[in-house]
């Protein structure tokens, strides 16, 4: 009634006025208090606010000191990056420090957080410890750096701490809020601890394989190298050098593989490297082979050097795959051998052969089978295979006894991967170096009245970015406030925790990742292949040595775990060293024959056997074989001729077998080299004999033809000889009437002629002359 009666322009007394004035004003309290709530919270409390916390990317490029103690000052360098569609205002970079971690479990929930989370995350530091940005646009980047004492940051008790640097501002007049946060870990220990942990961490030296089974023909054997790879490793700032560089500087343990040692010894000299058209061109890299091989040899005098079994075959994949194949096993003992000698003569230090790797640390008893099988009493297993089972609170020791004499040496899993990844960029690089030294310090905490020994097994081949970020996380530690360097020799021989796990994980736990990159039941079928061919290849070599160490190392790289996610490539090296290994073989052959023709009873067939290799082959047996011994026989009628080869390199031998014919026709002859313990060598040559076999009464019909030849030739040269003797005597008669006729009307003419033939002498006839009876 009163809306309707002020609708018609009625005027409502005074008191109902204020009535409705009163009403509205308390009506619209509520309202009115939260329009001015709301713009406290982000003036006051913008960190609160977790909306596009993603929209700039923070990269936190390096913190140092990265285990301050009470009087450093912490500076902390990075980059902001507006990754939004909106340009951003009044921004903040800010550090944020804690909560304290409560242990392992709880940096690894932490490491895995993204965008920002105002329960999980702490106040900015704020004041003077912040850098304002006034604006950021799309795409642009920003430099920072933060500087603050550590005495700023409120660090009570020991420990791990989280570390945040966030920024704040406003996009495109928003309101203020975080856009953007990277987080860390900061350790917390300013005194050294009363137990330390005894840290041992692995620095491997492998690579894949790089070096052929061809060699030159000459004295030196000149090595063939697949590609030209190596010589980027070892040159500055390769991955090697890098190894090799930064690991003379820290407490660490060696772990080589001997194959890498010999492949750059054979650099140091002349060597060829096969070019894609599969020609070969001489090596230029001798100088920094040998520069690499000094400073090795300098950095392992008086340190613990271990050496896997040569090439570093894959332990696992034998175990699954290779064990089935007959002989897979037997290249483990001498790969080992080889190894402890390879090491000796190259940097002049007595390894330790006593360990063996499993891929990633991952076992099973087949596994371990395999590994001892070559003498190893040491694994070096990983915490993620050999898993705890609750009975222990905190992380024991490496050394754990499973059985038969052999120790698994248990590496944490956690600081063994904390190095995966692209740690190429300062960014990620500093991050793994906070996790690391943050991940040591909570284990030591976990039982601090206990020492214990720690193992670290990172990844097989480091990058150059990798190894440098394993060097800034030693470097960390260098201080020893909570650990202490220990090699591995030690680590395996320290007590164990009796409550530890002893349990080796059954082969249906093998992770199937792993399985599927192991080598294929093929690779090892290839390897028997070509270790049959060389075995028969070497017994007929005056100088075996000159094949079998070349072809047996290069059986060893085909078993290497270098080869694991590379089926294709690891296929086309076992096929070229088998190919180039037959190729050798078909040096030494027999020279193809045309058909012959036996005439007579008996006779010789000569076969020829070539020698193209640049040494002598002996203990060979040529073998002929008639496919008709009715009709041909071989040696004294013998269905089998055999004779033994000899031949000097680059030279031919004929070899000449007696033969004898029975009857007329055609024959097959096969001629076959063996070894003189019966075993086939190179193929079958076959050719025809065309026999021509005559009887004794043939050669009596023979005989009598010709001496009824030679004597009707005798009677017709003796008839025509008197007939000539005849016409001679009238002749002469004719001749002595004319002369007395002629006497008479001219003297002083002789009267009897000159004879045309002189008479007949009783001298024996000269050489070469025919003589008339």
């Amino acid at each position: 009634m009163a809306e309707a009666a002020e609708f018609q322009g009625m005027a409502p007394s005074p008191a109902r006025r204020w009535l409705r004035r009163a009403a509205a004003l308390l009506a619209g309290t509520p309202l009115l208090a939260g329009l001015l709530y709301l713009p406290t919270a982000p003036v006051t409390h913008a960190a609160d606010r977790a909306s596009d916390a993603d929209t700039v990317d923070v990269t936190l490029n390096s913190l140092s000191p990265s285990v301050p103690v009470k009087d450093d000052t912490l500076t902390i360098s990075g980059t902001v990056t507006n990754k939004g569609k909106k340009t951003i205002t009044d921004a903040e970079v800010d550090l944020r420090v804690g909560p304290r971690m409560s242990g392992r479990p709880d940096i690894d929930e932490a490491s895995k957080a993204t965008g920002y989370s105002p329960e999980a995350d702490a106040k900015a530091l704020g004041g003077p410890y912040s850098v304002k940005i006034d604006r950021l646009a799309t795409g642009i980047s920003e430099d920072f750096t933060l500087t603050v004492p550590v005495s700023k940051l409120k660090l009570d008790a020991a420990g791990v701490y989280q570390l945040g640097v966030s920024l704040s501002g406003q996009a495109a007049g928003e309101y203020d809020q975080v856009l953007g946060i990277e987080r860390t870990f900061l350790p917390w220990q300013p005194e050294s601890v009363d137990k330390r942990t005894q840290l041992t961490f692995l620095w491997p030296l492998i690579s894949t394989t790089h070096l052929s089974a061809e060699t030159g023909s000459d004295e030196q054997q000149t090595p063939v190298f697949e590609n030209d790879a190596l010589a980027a490793e070892l040159a500055p700032g390769g991955r090697l050098e890098q190894l090799v560089s930064l690991g003379s500087q820290l407490p660490i343990t060696w772990v080589i593989d001997p194959d890498l040692l010999a492949t750059v010894d054979a650099m140091t000299r002349n060597y060829e490297v096969r070019t894609e058209t599969g020609d070969t061109v001489p090596g230029r890299s001798q100088a920094v082979a040998k520069q690499w091989l000094s400073s090795l040899e300098q950095a392992v005098q008086d340190r613990q050097v271990v050496a896997l079994p040569f090439a570093d075959p894959d332990l696992a994949s034998l175990a699954h795959r290779g064990k089935d194949v007959s002989g897979s096993l037997s290249h483990l003992q001498p790969a080992t051998a080889v190894a402890e000698t390879t090491v000796e003569t190259v940097l002049h230090v007595k390894p330790s052969t006593d360990f063996a790797w499993p891929v990633e640390g991952a076992v099973d008893p087949s596994i371990v089978d395999v590994a001892t099988s070559a003498g190893a009493h040491n694994i070096i297993a990983r915490s993620d295979s050999l898993k705890e089972t609750g009975s222990v609170s905190y992380t024991p020791s490496a050394a754990r006894p499973i059985g038969g004499g052999t120790t698994a040496v248990v590496a944490d899993a956690r600081l063994s991967k904390a190095f995966y990844g692209d740690l190429s960029k300062a960014g990620t690089s500093t991050l793994a170096v906070q996790q690391f030294l943050a991940q040591s310090l909570a284990l030591t905490h976990q039982a601090p009245d206990a020492q214990r020994s720690i193992v670290v097994a990172p990844q097989r081949m480091p990058t150059a970015g990798q190894a440098q970020t394993m060097a800034k996380a030693l470097q960390g530690l260098a201080g020893q406030r909570w650990t202490q360097p220990l090699d591995l020799i030690a680590a395996a021989e320290a007590k164990p925790d009796p409550d530890a796990t002893t349990r080796v994980p059954a082969s249906s736990q093998y992770p199937k990742n792993l399985r599927a990159r192991e080598l294929p039941v093929q690779t090892f079928q290839d390897i028997k292949s070509t270790q049959e061919t060389l075995d028969n290849f070497k017994i007929i070599l005056t100088s075996p040595d000159r094949v079998v160490t070349p072809f047996g190392n290069a059986i060893n790289r085909e078993m290497s775990t270098s080869w694991r996610g590379r089926a294709g490539v690891a296929a086309q090296y076992r096929n070229g060293v088998q190919t180039y290994l037959e190729d050798l073989t078909t040096e030494v052959r027999l020279i193809q024959k045309s058909a012959l023709t036996l005439s007579g009873r008996s006779a010789t067939i000569p076969v020829t056997v070539q020698n193209k290799l640049v040494q002598g082959v002996d203990n060979l047996v040529l073998r002929l074989k008639s496919s008709n011994p009715t009709r041909l026989k071989l040696d004294d009628g013998s269905v089998i001729a055999e004779q033994p080869i000899k031949i000097n390199g680059g030279h031919s031998q004929s070899v000449k077998f007696t033969a004898a014919a029975n009857a007329n026709g055609p024959v097959q002859v096969t001629a076959q080299l063996y070894t003189e313990d019966g075993k086939l060598y190179g193929g079958p040559m076959t050719f025809t004999v065309k026999a021509s076999e005559i009887t004794p009464t043939v050669m009596l019909v023979i005989a009598g033809g010709v001496l009824l030849l030679v004597l009707a030739g005798v009677r017709m040269y003796t008839q025509r000889k008197r007939a000539a003797a005849r016409e001679a005597a009238t002749a002469g008669e004719a001749a002595d009437e004319a002369h007395g006729s002629a006497a008479a009307d001219t003297p002083g003419q002789p009267s009897d002629p000159t004879p045309d033939t002189g008479p007949e002498s009783a001298d024996p006839s000269g050489a070469g002359e025919k003589v008339d009876r």
